[in-house]
């Protein structure tokens, strides 16, 4: 059986748990700028504190840490540490020729620890879902008020450097691909077009995942679409699910991901915010307080998976699988056309 058709039998039974954030729990390890070049980069000119997705070269031990902690609590799905591990943010950090390598390792790492979980629970199989993100440029926005016709990114440079990616993350052994915290659709659709390429070319068979992120109390992503018209433009590609993710915490996300369920023939996400940052960028919102909100996703037979986003620790995630258990997953609705 596929690895599709396996995560689809398993959705159809129980609500499934995606992992928390690996940015606040990288934050917890107070790292250094030595830290995150390592014995590897320490000579480097450019400073790179910051870059997480870095440490898969650097301190794979501690992202096999994070890893493991989120199994451990109850998740199911575990995500690649390589939120920016693509040619457009690496950029930033000149590390643009170690995307391929940071991807495969990511993966790598990732994937031993799922294969041992599922080793030690055989009943309770664990999955990789390779991270995609959005990128720090928008295809559809300008980033200068005085011309907004410019773009900082072309739909083919993003189709380029999300082909790279997504290639790496096959090769290092993903079950699921996961193009994540969308905030312009135009993005996600370069991510797609790349990702369907790549099946095409390879008769590939390996499930999708599309979670956007609604920025602000208007309930609209980026670029400024609705969750409804999110799915819309989305609808026809070939995909596993469709959820939100980041910005808001559970409790504002609750209509938008309402909504999504009401309108999407695919299974439905969330991995909400632990609340909203404070004055010092710091989550508060507590485990049992997320969870006791989350609950009425699952209530209200809105999601097929859960997890959390920034914030959001094993034990957050343990509290939300707890609260999962007592639950059936949404029913994908019966087309009548």
């Amino acid at each position: 059986m596929s690895t599709t058709n396996i995560i689809k039998n398993l959705m159809q039974k129980r609500i499934l748990i995606i992992d928390g954030a690996m940015g606040t729990m990288i934050q917890k390890y107070q790292l250094s700028e030595e830290d995150y070049r390592g014995e590897r980069f320490k000579d480097i000119e450019q400073l790179v504190k910051g870059n997480n997705d870095l440490l898969v070269l650097t301190q794979p031990h501690i992202v096999s840490e994070i890893h493991n902690q989120f199994l451990e609590a109850g998740a199911d799905i575990i995500e690649t540490n390589t939120f920016n591990a693509q040619s457009i943010s690496m950029e930033d950090y000149q590390m643009k020729d170690l995307v391929w390598e940071i991807n495969l390792e990511a993966a790598k790492i990732a994937k031993a620890c799922a294969i041992e979980f599922t080793k030690k629970n055989p009943d309770k199989p664990r999955f990789v879902a390779g991270a995609i993100g959005p990128t720090n440029r928008t295809a559809s926005l300008s980033p200068d008020v005085n011309n907004p016709g410019f773009r900082a990114v072309t739909f083919q440079d993003l189709c380029d450097a999300y082909t790279e990616q997504i290639e790496a993350l096959i090769e290092g052994g993903v079950d699921i691909l996961l193009v994540e915290t969308v905030f312009d659709t135009l993005n996600a659709k370069a991510a797609l077009f790349a990702i369907n390429t790549i099946k095409d070319e390879r008769n590939l068979d390996i499930p999708v995942m599309v979670s956007g992120t609604i920025t602000d109390a208007s309930g609209r992503t980026l670029s400024g679409q609705t969750p409804e018209a999110f799915w819309n433009s989305l609808s026809h590609a070939n995909i596993l699910s469709i959820g939100l993710n980041c910005a808001l915490g559970a409790k504002d996300m609750m209509p938008h991901i309402s909504e999504i369920s009401k309108v999407s023939w695919v299974y439905t996400t969330a991995y909400p915010n632990a609340g909203l940052p404070n004055e010092f960028g710091q989550y508060d919102e507590s485990p049992e307080a997320m969870a006791a909100v989350v609950e009425n996703f699952m209530q209200e037979g809105w999601v097929n998976m859960i997890g959390g986003c920034c914030g959001t620790t094993p034990e957050h995630i343990k509290a939300i699988a707890d609260k999962a258990a007592k639950y059936a997953p949404r029913e994908l609705p019966v087309l009548s056309y």
